[in-house]
């Protein structure tokens, strides 16, 4: 048995909006309750478009910032990055700042001012694709007035030791757990990379 069926008029029948919806009423989709149910969902889908494109930012604090330019810049040859849209807002400022090990800190008691005052301050640079560097001023000489580098990140520190390998620089490890690195620049300047531990 064969049944012919023409699918021609199916095919050229105009689609409405109600043909692509569950068998829901119009009237209660577009209602004042529908609507915003319907601007929840995207203001919902927006947030986490917007946080998993947001780049992971490290933040190194440092003693002298020019020095570091001329590190990060000079010899590391790191890009220069946007300042991440989410570090406007200052969110960041607050994270942290309370566990600060006093050893790592400045001597000045403006240094909590410098930090709170926006989250733009300071470098940025690109370390890989979606991972960027913030570095900051706050951390206090080493030993014999040494450049001192300092961040809370083990992975951070990872990306800039293999940096520094790949860049052929004399670099000494002088501790692995927590990782701590001193690094010669060409002027002949002892730079100390160290990770702060929780």
């Amino acid at each position: 048995m064969l049944i012919a069926a023409s699918v021609m008029p199916f095919l050229l029948a105009p689609l409405t909006l109600g043909s692509f919806l569950p068998s829901l009423p119009l009237d209660s989709l577009f209602s004042t309750q529908g609507i915003m149910v319907l601007l929840l969902a995207a203001y919902a889908g927006a947030m986490w478009m917007f946080l998993t494109s947001a780049p992971k930012v490290y933040t190194v604090m440092v003693s002298d910032l020019e020095i570091a330019r001329q590190l990060y810049e000079g010899l590391l040859d790191l890009p220069v990055a946007e300042v991440p849209l989410h570090y406007y807002y200052n969110y960041e400022q607050t994270l942290g700042a309370a566990s600060v090990d006093p050893l790592y800190m400045s001597a000045s008691p403006s240094w909590s001012n410098k930090m709170m005052n926006s989250g733009n301050e300071g470098l940025w640079y690109q370390l890989k694709k979606n991972t960027q560097l913030h570095v900051i001023t706050g951390a206090s000489l080493g030993s014999k007035n040494q450049q001192r580098h300092v961040c809370f990140d083990r992975e951070c520190l990872d990306l800039i030791l293999m940096r520094v390998e790949v860049r052929g620089l004399k670099f000494k490890i002088r501790n692995e757990k927590p990782l701590n690195f001193l690094v010669k620049d060409y002027e002949g300047r002892v730079i100390e990379v160290a990770e702060v531990a929780n």
